[in-house]
């Protein structure tokens, strides 16, 4: 937890049941000299192409009502000892829930594919949902599109180059890399796997305070939707 800033620190310390405001958090920590962490600095803003394969369908509507409508996706790559290995993550809008991802050695559509059917088979969309991404080849090639007919989802692409136009998997990634990843890396392959793997679908979905959610976890948040819903 030495990497948060006082709001997410607030968050922690309201679900553990003590009495403090965000200001008072704040306060306490400039006192202690206490800062978080930031592991990445804030890309440049471009326009870029639309894409040829697919339209830009999402046009930056990243709050959705419900879940499974609006799922985003995007690789990222982690360092080992062992070599590189490349993380291919979907989340859902709704309330930024990790719903599938896949770790490989290599950049090949297999890796995004993996993790797409592991998001259609975790959650089981019983409506079409736009899978949003960017303009990679994995993402573009006729293996990925026939995956999308054969799930009935519609594809939506980001303009080239522009990393706003899918915000919310960069957001993913930063924490991911700034919070959890060891800066040196990991070892092995394996421990890189077994590590993403509980941070993505524990830390981050369960327990990790998330702003958007007001300070609730994804999970967390979609299990009290679903109770104040009467959904079981």
């Amino acid at each position: 937890m030495g990497i948060y800033g006082s709001p997410r620190i607030f968050c922690y310390l309201r679900q553990a049941g003590v009495a403090c405001s965000e200001n008072r958090v704040a306060r306490l920590m400039r006192m202690a000299q206490i800062k978080s962490v930031r592991g990445y600095k804030r890309p440049r803003y471009k326009v870029g192409r639309p894409s040829q394969v697919s339209p830009n369908q999402l046009q930056r509507q990243f709050q959705q009502d419900a879940a499974d409508q609006v799922w985003v996706t995007d690789i990222t790559y982690i360092r080992t000892y062992e070599g590189w290995l490349y993380l291919a993550v979907v989340l859902d809008l709704h309330s930024r829930a990790v719903v599938g991802w896949s770790m490989r050695g290599s950049m090949e559509t297999t890796l995004v594919l993996d993790a797409l059917t592991m998001a259609v088979w975790r959650r089981k969309p019983k409506d079409s949902v736009i899978i949003h991404s960017d303009q990679g080849s994995q993402y573009g090639s006729r293996r990925f599109r026939q995956r999308l007919w054969r799930y009935r989802m519609q594809q939506s692409m980001s303009r080239r180059g522009n990393c706003w136009d899918n915000a919310p998997m960069e957001r993913l990634f930063r924490s991911l890399k700034s919070e959890w990843v060891p800066s040196v890396g990991y070892m092995t392959t394996r421990e890189a796997i077994q590590d993403v793997s509980y941070y993505l679908m524990h830390r981050y979905n369960w327990i990790r305070p998330h702003q958007f959610n007001d300070g609730l976890a994804p999970a967390v948040a979609e299990e009290k939707l679903k109770t104040v819903s009467g959904i079981s």
